[in-house]
């Protein structure tokens, strides 16, 4: 009996040992599997992140061009016009003195058409400068801008060639004498949107992202901690509050377009908001963001241990004294965590803020949520859309800013979480 114990033992050992160089090698498969996908993950998110920060690299930076103008009242009246042609021609003759001045006119388009605004704001905060001869540093037209930003064998491609041989040789004869400089643009962070990419900024979008989010916190967040702590604190379970729980599950997967929809006919259509600002912009996105606020609001709440609850009921505290003397306070690193990191994601959404007219031409920074605004994500896709060269590198470099933005809202998630965080 002994024996046929042992042998047949042995021969499991035996079998089992035929496996283990399947099993090892199994394992080694699916670590490599694993290894593999995480590899073409990193690769694909660098793809990314290079081609969207060399396209928008270009855009903090702008090259000048310093002209000596004579500011002759007869081309420039204080306050209402620029004869920019004839300043740049007159300048310009100083450059090329060998050129006719039906030849200059070929070279003007190198210079940026708004240029009338820099001498305009010059001759007024400087009226003493009338009559003199001043050399003027001018930005150079997105075109000509992006010829010099780019390396010589991509200067040979067919979307640099928006330049002519004399333009680009005009260019070259500058640069010799020293009339070219670049500089790094603050004018993207201070600026508003413009006709003319180089003096396009992000400051009115950024300024309408900031209200959009404060409104859409400070509409979502109460409204949402209040139903979470109702939801799973006080209510009595039963087939209504199920329903209630599935719809509001359910709600958190509905696309960004039908809160979009649904901004559109309540904020604006109801209630009679004005179209474009800030204020509709917000409460759209706080509607979008509160079916997530009270779910992870709600995760957190269950995260608390009943030992916590069943600890102050002995102490003979109320049930409304329990949930807002010490669960809330232990759950709020988690709320606080879903919340911030939720409506960071809303900010990014473009669907809802464009059906409420959030995608306006928006020159001027918006100083009150009912004044129009932009935000960044309607930002992007305007200058997306764009065909303009220097209007694409915009949109990257505001892809770049709302990235740096909605990291920066992460990081302070992860801040708030690690500094309130308590373990049991």
């Amino acid at each position: 009996m002994k024996n046929m114990t042992s042998e047949s033992s042995s021969l499991m050992r035996s079998a089992a040992a035929k496996k283990l160089p399947r099993r090892y090698a199994a394992e080694k498969r699916f670590k490599f599997y694993g290894k593999l996908a995480i590899f073409f993950a990193l690769v694909f998110l660098l793809t990314l992140l290079y081609g969207t920060i060399m396209r928008g690299l270009p855009a903090f930076q702008k090259t000048q061009v310093g002209l000596d103008i004579l500011f002759d009242p007869a081309f420039i009246a204080e306050g209402s016009h620029c004869s920019l042609p004839s300043l740049v021609n007159e300048s310009l003759l100083k450059l090329f003195p060998d050129t006719s001045k039906e030849a200059l006119n070929n070279f003007r388009p190198l210079i940026s058409p708004g240029s009338c605004r820099i001498l305009l704001e010059r001759i007024q905060n400087h009226p003493e400068d009338k009559d003199r001869t001043l050399r003027i540093w001018l930005p150079l037209s997105d075109d000509a801008d992006l010829f010099l930003k780019n390396s010589e064998s991509q200067k040979s491609l067919h979307k640099y060639r928006r330049l002519n041989a004399e333009q680009m040789q005009a260019l070259d004869k500058i640069e010799q004498k020293g009339r070219l400089k670049t500089i790094f643009n603050w004018g993207f962070f201070t600026r508003g949107d413009a006709r003319n990419p180089e003096f396009a900024g992000i400051a009115s979008a950024f300024a309408g992202s900031f209200y959009v989010i404060i409104i859409a916190l400070l509409f979502a967040f109460p409204i949402g901690i209040a139903a979470a702590l109702y939801l799973e604190e006080f209510n009595k379970r039963g087939y209504l509050s199920q329903w209630i729980e599935v719809n509001i599950s359910n709600l958190a997967a509905v696309p960004s377009i039908v809160f979009g929809l649904l901004g559109l006919a309540l904020f604006l259509g109801f209630f009679g908001l004005p179209r474009s600002s800030a204020l509709a912009g917000g409460l759209t996105l706080g509607l979008m963001t509160l079916p997530t606020i009270i779910i992870t609001s709600r995760s957190a709440l269950a995260a608390v241990p009943k030992s916590i609850r069943y600890a102050a009921q002995g102490m003979g505290a109320s049930d409304v004294q329990v949930v807002l003397h010490h669960v809330l306070p232990l759950a709020m690193p988690g709320i606080l965590t879903g919340s911030i990191i939720g409506t960071a994601r809303a900010l990014g959404e473009t669907a809802p803020l464009l059906m409420v007219g959030m995608m306006a031409f928006i020159g001027d920074i918006p100083h009150s949520p009912l004044d129009p605004a932009s935000a960044l994500p309607t930002q992007i896709f305007m200058w997306a859309r764009n065909p303009e060269p220097g209007f694409i590198a915009n949109a990257a470099a505001g892809i770049i800013v709302l990235l740096a933005f909605i990291i920066f809202m992460n990081m302070i998630a992860i801040i708030l979480r690690r500094k309130f965080e308590q373990r049991w």
